[in-house]
């Protein structure tokens, strides 16, 4: 296992007299029909890390199926679908209105592909000045619109791995994984935006003088819903009041080493992404 990291006093140091308001409410915008899965891992992971409030976004139907069904301790909201049972381009004006009262946006992570979806993806990412992660289906809405991260003044965090930084930025994917720190370096800076290129060591950078090497995880970690838990603990340590840069550091490092701790329990063949947020209570305190 990798060397341990000590998380910022902020995350591991909390005051006596403090309550849910102080770390932070979190909107995840998440879930379709056919992908609920990544939404709900997404909103958990960010619970277990420390967020105060996790609101969870879903298309309506989506929404009704999940009513008893879903973590306690999350609060859901339905937003318009479309028929196929995925995020409506309708929905922009009540999640711009739901955004006033959360403090970070987390956005992408099982919404689907459908084009209204990603219209609707592409307009909130433009509109939403507070800090937001953008994961998966998100970043994939936002490829031919790069221009959205270019001009926007927020606080984003972009979390691809090699396929969507391929798709998202226009470049060739031998390219990107021959230059993993460059690409990410150069795109990051060229775009305005903290770039987490997921994989075997993931780049996390501000494209400037903030630069971090992962060296936590293991090859377990590659199964259907590990990127949609690295997005709710960068969320988590965002709505706690860490920078971009340090959210995204820190939370690479997190999910990694809750992933070894989940590979010692359950092997790399056994070990899902349900697992890892099972180990983030264990990471942190070992990293406290």
């Amino acid at each position: 296992m990798s060397k341990l990291m000590r998380l910022p006093a902020r995350l591991s140091l909390r005051k006596k007299n403090s309550h849910k308001g102080d770390y932070g409410h979190i909107l995840v915008l998440a879930g379709s029909r056919r992908y609920s899965g990544a939404a709900l891992l997404c909103a958990e992971s960010a619970l277990r890390s420390g967020a105060g409030m996790v609101t969870l976004g879903l298309p309506e139907s989506v929404h009704r199926a999940l009513i008893g069904k879903k973590i306690k301790e999350l609060i859901s909201v339905p937003f318009p679908e479309n028929k196929d049972g995925a995020f409506s381009a309708k929905a922009f004006s009540a999640v711009r209105e739901f955004m006033k009262q959360a403090d970070v946006l987390i956005i992408g992570p099982g919404m689907g592909s459908d084009n209204s979806t990603r219209a609707l993806a592409r307009k909130i990412v433009a509109a939403v000045q507070k800090p937001q992660v953008v994961d998966a289906d998100a970043l994939n809405a936002l490829a031919g619109f790069t221009g959205i991260l270019k001009n926007h003044r927020g606080e984003i965090i972009l979390t691809p791995h090699e396929k969507e930084m391929s798709r998202l930025f226009d470049i060739n994917i031998r390219l990107v994984k021959n230059n993993r720190k460059l690409v990410a370096k150069k795109c990051a800076k060229y775009y305005n935006s903290i770039i987490v290129l997921k994989g075997h060591c993931s780049v996390v950078t501000d494209g400037d003088k903030n630069f971090y090497l992962n060296h936590t995880g293991n090859p377990g970690m590659a199964t259907a819903g590990s990127g949609d838990v690295l997005s709710g603990i960068t969320g988590a340590f965002l709505a706690q009041g860490l920078s971009a840069f340090q959210s995204a550091k820190y939370a690479t490092y997190i999910h990694g080493l809750a992933g070894d701790l989940a590979e010692d329990k359950k092997t790399q063949l056994g070990l899902i992404a349900s697992d890892i947020i099972d180990m983030i209570p264990g990471a942190l305190k070992k990293s406290m």
